[in-house]
């Protein structure tokens, strides 16, 4: 008798859908999603037919083309006043930040100066930037160096807390091998320490530029004619609520660059994150 040994069923491998059509489906949801919101966007503008109240996407498109040409808005076209604010925003971070970052090292590694200062860091955190905007105009007039120190100290506190967090919760194990190794305390700090902390600390950064970049019209609040903030402030005074509409989506829509550069940095000099 002849026994044959049965060939054991191969399952049907489907293939893994592409890449490119993940990425073509997420484009056409938020494509879908930014069509809807104009038409209703489009409906309640009809709806109330009060432009003052909720101008239409026409008219927020009009005053787009308005300021991007001839005079644009008091004297300064759109990009003017949006590349006069980024720039405030580009100095004030990168003060804050820089800032931030030393005191949340030095919080994280030395206990005592980290209780002194940690209520410190908090109570300026939970102020609003107009509560000490007024204080710095008194100090400093009302050119640029108030709105600078307004969005040096709006950045400063998330990159200290998320320092002094990430650098006090390193690996006890990693760093007692790093000087059993040998290693000194700048060496363990910056070959373990450090590298360990960076995921928390970009993320500190990114908070702290969100951060600036929302103070940016309590920084242009006086004075501040170019700028984003300077123009949104002007033209609610005169119930330009077109121009107002404009000056956010100019505002947001470059946050949202700024912000995808950032993960885009992290990304490349980050490599390890999640894998800790």
């Amino acid at each position: 008798m002849t026994v044959t040994a049965e060939r054991p069923a191969t399952k049907a491998v489907t293939p893994a859908p592409a890449r490119g059509s993940g990425r073509r489906r997420r484009l056409a949801l938020r494509l879908g999603s930014i069509a809807v919101l104009l038409v209703l966007w489009q409906a309640v503008a009809a709806f109330m037919n009060n432009p003052t109240f909720i101008p239409s996407p026409g008219a927020v498109w009009e005053q787009l083309l308005k300021t991007s040409r001839g005079d644009g808005y008091s004297g300064h076209l759109l990009h003017e006043h949006l590349g006069v604010s980024l720039r405030r925003i580009l100095i004030g971070s990168l003060i804050g930040v820089a800032a931030g970052l030393l005191v949340g090292l030095v919080m994280g590694t030395v206990t005592w100066i980290r209780v002194v200062t940690e209520p410190v860091i908090t109570f300026v955190r939970a102020l609003p930037p107009l509560a000490y905007f007024s204080l710095f105009i008194i100090w400093f007039g009302i050119d640029e160096t108030p709105k600078l120190w307004l969005l040096s100290i709006a950045a400063l506190p998330p990159v200290a807390v998320a320092t002094a967090s990430a650098v006090h919760g390193a690996p006890n194990t990693l760093v007692e091998a790093a000087r059993a190794l040998g290693a000194g305390r700048w060496e363990v700090t910056r070959d373990v320490v450090i590298p360990h902390a960076l995921p928390e600390i970009f993320t500190g950064i990114r908070l702290a530029v969100g951060i600036a970049y929302s103070s940016v019209v309590a920084a242009e609040t006086i004075n501040g004619v170019p700028g984003i903030g300077g123009m949104v402030r002007d033209a609610q005074r005169y119930s330009q609520t077109d121009v107002v509409v404009l000056g956010l989506f100019a505002i947001g829509i470059s946050g949202l660059l700024i912000d995808a550069a950032l993960r885009a940095a992290e990304t490349r000099l980050i490599p390890w994150r999640g894998y800790l």
